[in-house]
């Protein structure tokens, strides 16, 4: 499978799941955790959704620019997801679980950040060059 078809499919996966996500944190989480808790969780999934269209972006420029730095735009997408808001969906588990101690799993988010934004910058460079 091409890799701008897997970008595509995962981006509506990802999408998906962030709306389900947003559903889930205004209907139920708020009654099981505190604000702050509830505000983290929605951080997570704002950016998720972000980087969904972010990814899906990346997965069709990809036929016109079908270049290397492109698709490490669509993987730094995908990692930025995976450390930035899994770590705070992890972070809004262990404040509604009362985990003391596991608050380290926040340290983790900026590298997801640094993710996004490098993705961005490939995105910026991958359009100005094609192969």
């Amino acid at each position: 499978m091409p890799m701008h078809k897997g970008f595509l499919k995962t981006a509506t996966l990802l999408g998906a799941l962030s709306v389900a996500l947003g559903a889930f944190a205004a209907h139920s989480l708020k009654q099981h955790v505190s604000d702050y808790a509830v505000g983290i969780f929605e951080t997570a999934v704002r950016y998720q959704f972000y980087h969904a269209f972010a990814l899906l972006a990346a997965g069709i420029l990809y036929k016109d620019f079908p270049n290397k730095i492109i698709q490490w735009a669509g993987k730094l997408f995908i990692a930025g997801i995976i450390f930035f808001c899994i770590s705070l969906y992890l972070l809004t588990f262990i404040k509604a679980a009362v985990l003391p101690g596991y608050d380290w799993v926040g340290a983790i988010t900026p590298v997801g950040g640094l993710c996004f934004i490098a993705g961005w910058l490939c995105l910026f460079l991958g359009i100005r060059r094609k192969e």
